[in-house]
């Protein structure tokens, strides 16, 4: 088993740990820092995976490192990471950082990859967009498998889709969470009481997801089997129409990937 280092261990660290150890990836086999804040010490606590602040006996043993820090910290990492990481893989997470941005700090590392996770993540049930600067050799795409599947499902991609999915997929949670307070108001302004409308709101999102991805039926055919004609579904998808829901849907991702674009074009 190769050794995993992550530098920062917030949640999504934490999801990765959690989802790596339930693989029967022993404890011993990864480690983690942070800042002041002191989560390395609560996820070690949690886990029982290595805490440790000397960033030299951190990377020593390891094969891997993750990079899970905040994106604004990436200027001011300690400029000894550039020889600590040298023949190591390197994976980040951090939004908007490209690879030619993270070969700089990082340039004799092995390779790098570039990951736009999400915050289903949390949970395992996340999707995760992917590239690498190089091809990865086998062995360090069982590691990248690894990582990522700890997170939930995952795709290889070019570089230059990055910002598309942090417009869809990365933003995306917030967009559904968005309509799923949409709903619940919706219910309220009908007569139902709050938690009602909640129940009723966030069981609908929960059950129609499970059954869209369970079916190998397109979103539209589903959506036509519950649309009787001049019907109360009918009724509903008629004002989303008129409304052009789809196309703000469509402006709302390309609103999002644009600003992903201008964040990586600054870093």
């Amino acid at each position: 088993m190769s050794k995993i280092a992550f530098l920062g261990a917030g949640r999504m660290a934490s999801a990765m740990v959690g989802g790596i150890l339930s693989k029967g990836v022993r404890p011993a086999d990864l480690a983690c820092t942070s800042g002041p804040d002191d989560t390395a010490r609560q996820l070690s606590a949690k886990t029982g995976i290595t805490a440790e602040d000397d960033l030299a006996k951190l990377l020593a043993g390891a094969d891997a490192v993750v990079l899970a820090c905040k994106p604004q910290q990436l200027a001011s990492l300690d400029p000894r990471l550039a020889e600590l990481t040298a023949g190591k893989l390197v994976l980040s997470i951090l939004a908007g950082k490209r690879l030619s941005t993270l070969a700089k700090t990082f340039p004799k590392a092995r390779n790098l990859v570039r990951v736009m996770p999400n915050t289903p993540g949390q949970i395992g049930a996340g999707v995760s967009g992917w590239c690498s600067l190089q091809p990865l050799a086998t062995a360090d795409q069982k590691i990248v498998d690894l990582i990522l599947g700890a997170l939930g499902k995952m795709v290889g991609l070019r570089e230059d889709q990055i910002d598309a999915v942090t417009g869809l997929s990365g933003s995306g949670p917030a967009y559904v969470f968005e309509f799923a307070a949409a709903l619940r108001e919706g219910g309220i302004a009908v007569g139902l009481d709050r938690d009602t409308a909640k129940l009723l709101a966030y069981e609908t999102i929960l059950g129609a997801a499970k059954l869209l991805v369970q079916s190998p039926e397109e979103a539209e055919e589903l959506r036509n089997q519950v649309t009787s004609p001049n019907g109360t579904t009918y009724a509903g998808l008629k004002r989303m129409e008129a409304h052009n829901f789809r196309a703000v849907i469509a402006e709302t991702i390309l609103a999002a990937t644009k600003r992903s674009e201008e964040l990586s074009k600054d870093s």
